[in-house]
């Protein structure tokens, strides 16, 4: 990306099993955790979720298998407009702006069954803040 040239799916797999490896260990040890990524498609979210067996097949879990994660994903959206502004913003970031239209171009936004919230980039980061925090808090309780 840093080099102006998009990342695929050959790219991005082997990241989000590591990013699903890393999930699964804080799961383990009863530890709550937050993961900044651009899951972009359906299947990288059922991947961070799933690990290699969302890869390998597209049944249920099998018996022995080792249960799904339980993750909100937060879908942040908002215009390209806007989005493209503040990429212009930052300084030393490794994706430049001109990337950004195939990030949208890739982008499959969550749907149902997905656990997902949506929120505007548009709102304040404080309003962001508290929209997530009212999310992962009221599903505590369904989560456990």
């Amino acid at each position: 990306m840093a080099e102006g040239i998009p990342l695929n799916d050959e790219d991005r797999i082997p990241w989000l099993c590591a990013l699903h490896d890393i999930l699964r260990r804080e799961d383990s040890s009863k530890q709550n955790a937050i993961l900044a990524c651009s899951a972009l498609k359906k299947m990288y979210r059922r991947i961070l979720v799933s690990g290699t067996s969302a890869i390998e097949s597209n049944q249920p879990e099998q018996p022995g298998e080792k249960a799904a994660l339980k993750i909100l994903f937060v879908h942040v959206d908002g215009p390209i407009d806007v989005i493209a502004a503040r990429l212009e913003k930052r300084r030393g970031h490794f994706m430049p702006p001109e990337l950004l239209k195939s990030q949208f171009d890739t982008l499959e936004p969550p749907s149902a069954p997905e656990n997902f919230i949506t929120v505007s980039l548009e709102k304040s980061l404080p309003e962001i803040v508290l929209e997530i925090e009212r999310a992962v808090f009221q599903g505590e309780a369904f989560l456990e």
